[in-house]
Parts: structure tokens; sequence; C-alpha cells
């Protein structure tokens, strides 16, 4: 499903001001919409910075992008390296699923396990070949962006290698919006003053789930990162892979 060309722009800009964190407070004492005090700005400023030195996450991304249809990527995020991977599944309510095998690093993207790739690349001279590779793209030829690489390009910025200074937060507009629990974990819930939904562990104060409106559409996307710490992504290697761009039948049939 294609977005806007903006969408990746405004999306990064959202994802860096993604910093929020956990208060000591009572929720008993607070009412949703509070802005977050100085102990929690403080806190917010490095949130992200605490991605980075975990190293990675596992991750799971839904976005329910057209009615009755959703795009999920599940897998795990390096957040040092910038690569990930991921089990690309779109649901639909008319017909089966459709499935992808998904590699990305900072530039390039792996397309795997799609129904007739490895016989296409076979017929043209490609053998045991399993994996298409383009660069990753803000906008396409004919003016769109795609939605997938928006995500893998969102995600990597979920992490940064230094705190943010706690005054910006407080000048943000963030607030407190509750309690609530995800995957057993008791999480404070913030509002960045962008909209986004920001929800961290009150155990360890890392990034539990990030969830955010996207620009000029009308659903939100919501990425959850679970098991925090170092992770290894062993990229697709040239035996396996074919560039997309020399092989332009193969990905026209396929619909690349």
């Amino acid at each position: 499903m294609p977005a806007r060309p903006r969408l990746l722009a405004l999306l990064l800009v959202l994802a860096v001001a993604v910093l929020t964190g956990c208060s000591d407070g009572s929720s008993a004492t607070r009412t949703p919409g509070d802005p977050v005090t100085e102990e929690e700005a403080a806190t917010l400023a490095g949130l992200l910075h605490r991605n980075f030195e975990a190293g990675g996450a596992d991750v799971t991304v839904t976005a329910p992008y057209a009615e009755g249809t959703v795009l999920t990527l599940t897998g795990e995020i390096d957040f040092r390296q910038g690569n990930g991977r991921a089990q690309a599944v779109t649901t639909f309510r008319d017909r089966p699923d459709d499935s992808r095998t998904l590699f990305f690093s900072g530039t390039d993207l792996w397309y795997g396990d799609v129904p007739g790739l490895t016989e296409a690349l076979a017929a043209a001279g490609r053998p045991d070949t399993t994996y298409l590779r383009r660069p990753l793209t803000t906008t396409r030829a004919d003016g769109t962006s795609s939605l997938v690489d928006v995500l893998v390009q969102l995600l990597p910025r979920l992490s940064q290698r230094a705190d943010d200074d706690p005054r910006a937060i407080l000048e943000r507009g963030y607030t407190w919006q509750g309690q609530q629990t995800v995957d057993g974990q008791l999480c404070a819930v913030y509002r960045t003053g962008s909209g986004a939904t920001v929800v961290v562990s009150a155990s360890d104060q890392m990034l539990v789930q990030y969830q955010t409106r996207l620009p000029d559409q009308t659903f939100d996307v919501t990425i959850t990162l679970g098991d925090p710490g170092p992770r290894t992504i062993t990229l697709p290697g040239d035996a396996e892979t074919a560039n997309a761009a020399d092989y332009p039948q193969v990905t026209a049939e396929l619909g690349f």
C-alpha cells in the first residue's frame, strides 16, 4: 500500500521525538493529560539511548492500512548496526494471507520466500538464489512511497547514541496518560506533543510500544518491542541474492 511522498520525512521527525519514561509517582494522584514532571523528563531524555545501549530487541509492527487488511512485521532489530529481519504478513479479509521474509540494512531491502521467485531466477540463470535485493527508497518512480520501506527505515530511529536534553522534553508538550499492562508488564503511558503514544516498562524504563497516526493517513502504526538485548543480524550473502534491477522481467512478473 503506497503512502504519500512526504510520509517518510515526517515519520522520521516523529521518531526522533519519541522520548519518554516512567515516573515513581502514584497514578492515583494524577490525571491523564497532566504534564510530565522534571523527574520524568530526565528519564524520557534517555529512552532512545537505552535502546542503543541494549543493542537490539524483538519487534512487532502492525499497520492496518486498508479496511480488513493488516500488514504485520514480526522479527528483530539490531539497534547498533541498523540491520533487521522480519516476517512480513499481509492478512486480508477476503483472500489468503500474503507472506514474505524481509532483511534490511540502512540502505537495502531483501525479499525472500516469495512464491515463484527461486524458479524465476533459476530460469534467468541464477539457480539457488532465494532473495531479491533493492535499495530502500523514500519515493518510488510513480511519486509514492512504499509502506514497507517507511516502516523498516523508521525502526532503527527508535535508537540513538546519546541522551537528549531533558529541558527539551518539558518544552514539547509531553503528557502522562495513565498505566496499562502490555505482555504482562506494568507500563506507564505517555503522549508526545505530536500526538504519538509511548508505552514504557515500569520495571526497567525501556520502550515497550510506540503508536502513531501516519501523516496524511487514516490508520495508526503500532511498534511493540520486547526482550531487549544484543542482536546479530546476518544479511543474505551475494551467492543467494540477486539485484532486483538486474532482473526487470522477474521483478515485473512477481509484482516487485
